[in-house]
């Protein structure tokens, strides 16, 4: 087994020594681009992707259930039927959060995160210009001004009065939604029980339990430079 703990290329170089999830007291967990990320050499199944921030690392022990890995720079693939990666300690967001997600969507009815032992728990791509948040049963439909998605970077927030925001490749869509309850989130790529798994490359992902424009702008400037 291989543990990728750093990957260097010109695009991680453009980063180094600028911001980073960890500056912030609110980083809650931050699964980053080639790192942490623990594969077989000969298959280049995933088993693990450790959070760089704290102690939420995303495991698999299926090996019908692994994720590929590849190379630096390739992300994680997913394969839409099975693949996903889960963390044995619940993430729990009460109250405001944003969420960065570095991905390749690759189809709909898909999740990005969502949580695999509670119902009605996820950030789902409903289609080609929607994603679906749900938290307990609630829900926030938060649809882009323009374009569609696939390879780029997305922002998703809620503030303390619980009003949701979205950002696709920087652009702010302006959303009107409101959603509230608390978001858990305990996996990668499937929602309970094993449904609708993610297809397509997850770069990096960044989850905090606050929301400012100054850490919007932060998480989006780090995304479009991976």
């Amino acid at each position: 087994m291989l543990s990728l703990k750093l990957g260097l290329s010109l695009n991680n170089i453009k980063t180094l020594g600028g911001w980073q999830p960890t500056d912030e007291t609110s980083v809650v967990a931050w699964y980053k681009q080639d790192a942490g990320i623990t594969f077989d050499a000969s298959s280049k199944l995933v088993s693990q992707w450790s959070d760089s921030a704290n102690s939420y690392d995303m495991v698999q022990s299926d090996n019908s259930e692994k994720p590929e890995y590849d190379s630096v720079g390739a992300g994680v693939k997913f394969d839409g039927t099975d693949d996903n990666l889960q963390t044995s300690s619940q993430i729990t967001l009460s109250g405001a959060f944003t969420i960065g997600f570095k991905c390749n969507v690759q189809d709909t009815n898909n999740v990005l995160i969502a949580d695999n032992t509670i119902n009605n728990e996820m950030f789902k791509i409903t289609s080609s210009t929607n994603l679906r948040v749900k938290i307990d049963n609630n829900i926030a439909d938060l649809t882009l001004g323009s374009g569609s998605w696939g390879d780029g970077y997305i922002v998703v927030t809620r503030d303390a009065s619980n009003n949701m925001g979205l950002w696709h490749n920087g652009a702010d869509q302006s959303v009107t939604e409101t959603l509230t309850g608390t978001a858990d989130i305990d996996a990668i790529g499937v929602r309970n029980p094993d449904l609708n798994a993610f297809e397509g490359k997850m770069y990096e992902i960044q989850i905090f339990s606050s929301e400012s424009a100054a850490l919007t702008s932060n998480v989006n400037n780090r995304l479009s430079n991976l």
